[in-house]
């Protein structure tokens, strides 16, 4: 398939450039099989079973965005992957001002040497002293707001709390795993109230989450790899509970995509500790995951493909066509939609 094949018109009044206050007040678009319906965050108890599980993920975004000076030449830096203990991939703006063993200054006391470059361009930094690297990006660093909210307005203090979620444990993401920015407290309790279970694992979301598909054939688009975790535990109680019949609902595409890295032919999912690279597109076969609570993506990007691969094209082509007439708010800080594919009987 081509990549146009992907493609919308979005308003860009359509943008949120912030959450709902509160964030539970969000609006839900419910997409069952093909049926489209409108309903409200704080119906999701009732629209799931009882034996139903929630799959959070529990990352933490860290300050990832860095702008500093080598000599007289501004550079910024957004860290997307980490490589050891002092050592993060970063994409750089102004890179062509950069040579392996130069030092960038990113104000606060913040140094890092430029180790190498790949393929695509991305820069290995390595950052200076003892200090562990989550202390100098607390120094030194900024959220990384999306591009389509940072074009659109200033980072601010508002933003270390609303671009994290409520179950943010494991520091690592530079990137929010945003359909979970939805859940408070209350919406918590009465899922729980509903007997729906909760689990979380750990997929450290990248900055490649946003970077544009620039082929035309979906196959030759290379993933960006992030890592990610699941315990023996928790994907033994995963497992459990379809085999009870209960539903995996990932709370986010980044939930989906671990589970599904996991998971076997033969739909069991296994201990998982690693880097994965998955790229689910129309045409797979999802092996664990039964359905999908998201936000709305970008026309064109690798997560319009997915939740395409999971409902099919035209089901998430009239889906948003809808959500655009209805004033859904989309992206990141916008509403949330609920999927639930057919299955065959």
């Amino acid at each position: 398939m081509d990549v146009a094949d992907f493609d919308f018109e979005l308003p860009p009044e359509r943008i949120a450039l912030r959450p709902a206050r509160p964030r539970d007040s969000a609006r839900l678009l419910l997409v069952n099989g093909r049926a489209i319906a409108d309903q409200a965050m704080l119906d999701l108890p009732e629209l799931l079973r009882p034996d139903d599980v929630l799959v959070f993920n529990d990352t933490k975004v860290i300050p990832a965005q860095l702008e500093g000076t080598r000599g007289d030449a501004r550079i910024g830096a957004t860290l997307h992957k980490r490589e050891g203990l002092r050592r993060w991939w970063a994409f750089v703006r102004n890179a062509k001002r950069v040579r392996t063993g130069d030092v960038i200054d990113f104000g606060g006391g913040v140094h890092a040497s430029a180790i190498e470059r790949d393929e695509a361009g991305a820069i290995l930094l390595e950052f200076h002293g003892d200090d562990p690297v989550e202390l100098l990006l607390e120094r030194a660093g900024r959220m990384p707001l999306p591009p389509y909210i940072a074009s659109k307005r200033a980072t601010d203090a508002d933003d270390a709390s609303d671009y994290q979620t409520m179950f943010a444990r494991e520091a690592g993401a530079v990137a929010a795993p945003t359909a979970a920015l939805h859940f408070t407290d209350r919406l918590v309790e009465a899922i729980d109230a509903r007997g729906i279970s909760r689990e979380t694992l750990t997929l450290h979301v990248g900055a490649g989450t946003f970077l544009p598909v620039k082929v035309e054939d979906i196959r030759d688009h290379q993933m960006h790899a992030e890592w990610g975790l699941i315990d023996a535990e928790t994907a033994d109680r995963l497992n459990a509970a379809r085999a009870r019949g209960g539903r995996l609902i990932a709370v986010g595409t980044t939930s989906l995509r671990l589970i599904e890295s996991a998971a076997g032919d033969d739909g069991i999912i296994r201990a998982f500790d690693g880097d994965t690279a998955i790229f689910i597109t129309p045409g797979y076969h999802f092996k664990a995951v039964d359905g999908l609570l998201t936000n709305f993506h970008l026309p064109k990007s690798t997560l319009f493909m997915l939740v395409s691969a999971l409902m099919g094209l035209d089901v998430m082509k009239a889906a948003y066509a809808h959500a655009i007439a209805a004033d859904y708010r989309f992206y990141s800080y916008g509403d949330g939609s609920l999927l639930l594919p057919e299955r065959p009987k």
